[in-house]
């Protein structure tokens, strides 16, 4: 199968999985915690990831998937074809609010991310790139970032880094948030990075993001030129959890120079 085959099938999947979700709107949820109590779960991300596991098995027997809810496979390294999956990205959004919530996927041969989307379901908006061929929001071509600066910018960041905590220097988010022109925060991760890709937001930052969290929108932000990597300036992590930057290119370093400075542990 070529590329642009599996992209065809790739973006069928998501769209029928999205339905599905929307369909499951205006029923009971079964909702529990994972390692924390604003760390949720629900019967429909657990459905979804299922949906997707089933269909790769059946089409894809030789292919791998890594899923947040853990009904893929263990994967400790990425060679041959592997699927990254979050099946809801902002799973607190999707049962308060019913929206800002998306289903991640990035596909990557042998280490490589080929194909890349984000789905934002209640506002049928696919996000979606082709290794080398530019990232696209439905069928409209999303254009390269233009430069920009820190006072110019818009940033993803987490209001709790501005209290003090172990990890961060939270005077220097704090200076961050005076200097920008806003801060937002939206509550998903690949909803966030999508954002940056498109220029609506020019960075998004995280303490702590895992591989489904970042590997789709990882691909489709690189199209347009963003730059990703972990506060230590390392490319991004897609086989463990990490902190997580993705900015435009013209302020990723600065926002490392100047305002993110982790704590020894």
């Amino acid at each position: 199968m070529t590329t642009s085959e599996l992209d065809r099938y790739a973006k069928s999947l998501i769209k029928e999985a999205g339905r599905r979700i929307r369909h499951s709107l205006g029923s009971d949820l079964t909702i529990e915690t994972k390692a924390d109590a604003n760390d949720l779960v629900t019967n429909i991300d657990k459905e979804t990831e299922r949906f997707f596991v089933e269909r790769i098995r059946r089409d894809f027997p030789g292919h791998r998937l890594l899923g947040e809810e853990g009904f893929g496979d263990l994967i400790e390294g990425l060679e041959g074809t592997v699927w990254i999956l979050d099946p809801i990205d902002g799973t607190m959004n999707f049962v308060h609010q019913q929206r800002n919530f998306a289903i991640s996927l990035g596909i990557f041969e042998e280490g490589t991310g080929i194909l890349g989307y984000i789905y934002d379901v209640v506002n049928d908006e696919l996000y979606s790139a082709k290794k080398g061929e530019g990232a696209y929001l439905n069928d409209e071509r999303l254009a390269d970032l233009s430069e920009t600066a820190v006072p110019e910018s818009i940033v993803g960041v987490n209001s709790t880094w501005l209290m003090p905590n172990p990890y961060l220097d939270h005077e220097a988010i704090i200076r961050l948030v005076r200097d920008i022109r806003g801060a937002r925060s939206y509550g998903s991760a690949a909803l966030e990075i999508a954002h940056v890709a498109s220029g609506r937001l020019d960075a998004y930052m995280s303490l702590r993001l895992s591989p489904w969290d970042i590997a789709g929108g990882f691909i489709i932000a690189h199209e347009t030129g963003a730059i990703a990597s972990n506060f230590r300036g390392e490319p991004a992590n897609l086989l463990e959890q990490d902190s997580f930057l993705i900015a435009n290119p013209s302020i990723h370093q600065t926002l490392l120079d100047r305002y993110i400075k982790m704590k020894a542990q």
